[in-house]
């Protein structure tokens, strides 16, 4: 018997996505000659009066094409992940560039200003990445208003068709539309070309098979009839991941589910994030530099003892590395033994007040980061001493030694200087958060929610 319980209307089938990737690319290269053409302005009006830039426009137009066909950055895929479509518009950038500058200095085009590449790929990111958050919200708008859809079938387990009807009910935005479900028991009394026939009469978009065990030779002929007809075809396991994490990977064909408790970053996150640690990091350093020497001279006149303080902490891997900061406590404060901190702790200097209220004494933080040993945002670094009981409280704690330890975190922002193994356990949780979405407009969303604490003197 034929199970239709999550039948709908099926709408009239209009082919809106297919003027999705033109409408992408066009305003792709719209925003970058909005780019160029800003860039150029400013620096003929403010850094030099005689630039010719002919030359990079075209250079840049022609990269951009070129490198955009080849790796169909304007194309979005559903589900809608934002994050992921950014990414790809970075690599996608970072290949342009770095064809362009390669043919710049190939054929010794040095009339190219270097100013004027600056800013334009830096505004060209900006401005890309607020026309594709634009694109996304409008889809998503939508998609949900019942538009922009594909239609789905499904076959196979009622369970595991029940899962999935479920997760697209939950999510309006992925854009689908249920038109049919045929049970494996009705698929088991048709002939197979019958039921080839029955499935592409439906004219889906795509296919969506529940099988727990089918047979190789009709999912061969299905995936073939799929291409000849337009239609993709995807395969559903019945496992349920809740907040695990799977990748597919092909071994002589045979895909096989990896499982992770955790996200696994990618080269490209790993190369932003570090690039960025640096970036900052020295742009802080060099502006800064002025601050950075006051605060030694008042911390070296308020009380006896050395500017910089120096521990033991465990980074990544469970690597010890020494973490520097301005010295805001008293000499031999833990002559007892490992303590935490508090607010009245009679050990914290005066000027160790001020400094741990706006810290400023974290400030000496970022030459760990130049080294290497931390980032700018990440999980805070523990001493072995407090790891040994968080482990026992929070086996989670665990897993953000696969991370470099930050200079700022979620759990800084919310908790700052933990007073017990209490609060030790919920800046955890936080900093669980940020490990299974560590993306670059969250760690901008941390640094100013710190700033915002600095300045506010809320720091503890």
């Amino acid at each position: 018997m034929k199970i239709t319980t999550f039948a709908a209307p099926y709408p009239m089938k209009i082919k809106y996505s297919k003027l999705l990737p033109p409408v992408t690319f066009l305003s792709d290269l719209i925003v970058l000659n909005i780019a160029l053409h800003c860039a150029h302005l400013l620096v003929f009006n403010y850094f030099s009066n005689e630039i010719s830039s002919s030359i990079f426009l075209l250079l840049s137009n022609m990269a951009w094409i070129t490198i955009s066909s080849l790796t169909r950055n304007y194309v979005i895929h559903r589900p809608l992940v934002l994050s992921a479509n950014i990414n790809r518009i970075l690599t996608s950038l970072i290949y342009q560039s770095l064809t362009v500058l390669c043919v710049v200095y190939f054929f010794k085009f040095y009339e190219v200003s270097r100013w004027e590449m600056f800013f334009t790929y830096s505004l060209f990111l900006i401005l890309l990445i607020i026309e594709r958050s634009i694109i996304f919200f409008t889809l998503d708008y939508i998609r949900k208003k019942g538009f922009n859809r594909r239609h789905i079938l499904l076959i196979g387990d009622k369970n595991i068709a029940d899962k999935l009807i479920k997760a697209f009910q939950k999510h309006p935005e992925y854009g689908y539309h249920f038109i049919d479900f045929i049970s494996e028991q009705e698929m088991q009394i048709f002939s197979d070309e019958l039921v080839l026939d029955k499935l592409f009469e439906k004219e889906a978009d795509e296919i969506f098979v529940c099988y727990r065990d089918m047979d190789a030779p009709l999912l061969q002929r299905l995936v073939d009839r799929g291409d000849e007809n337009h239609t993709k075809i995807k395969l559903v396991s019945d496992l349920f991941l809740s907040n695990n994490f799977a990748s597919v990977i092909n071994y002589d064909n045979l895909p096989v589910i990896q499982l992770t408790s955790t996200p696994q970053l990618s080269m490209k996150i790993v190369f932003f994030k570090r690039s960025f640690d640096i970036l900052f990091s020295l742009l802080v350093t060099i502006i800064g530099f002025p601050v950075f020497v006051s605060l030694a001279i008042i911390t070296k006149l308020t009380s006896k003892g050395p500017i910089f303080y120096r521990q033991e902490r465990i980074g990544r891997g469970n690597k010890p590395f020494y973490i520097y900061k301005f010295r805001s406590m008293f000499v031999n404060s833990e002559a007892l033994g490992p303590q935490l901190s508090s607010d009245n702790d009679p050990r914290i200097t005066q000027w160790g007040k001020f400094m741990r209220k706006s810290r400023l004494d974290e400030l000496p933080q970022f030459w760990n980061v130049l080294k290497g040993d931390m980032s700018i945002v990440g999980p805070r670094p523990e001493r072995q001493f407090f790891i040994e009981q968080l482990l026992v409280e929070a086996p989670n704690y665990k897993k953000l030694l696969r991370i470099k330890p930050g200079l700022t975190s979620i759990g800084q922002v919310n908790y700052g200087y933990a007073e017990n193994m209490q609060e030790m356990r919920h800046r955890v949780r936080y900093d669980l958060i940020y490990l299974n979405n560590i993306k670059l407009n969250i760690d901008l969303n941390i640094i100013l929610q710190t700033v915002r604490i600095m300045a506010q003197l809320k720091g503890k």
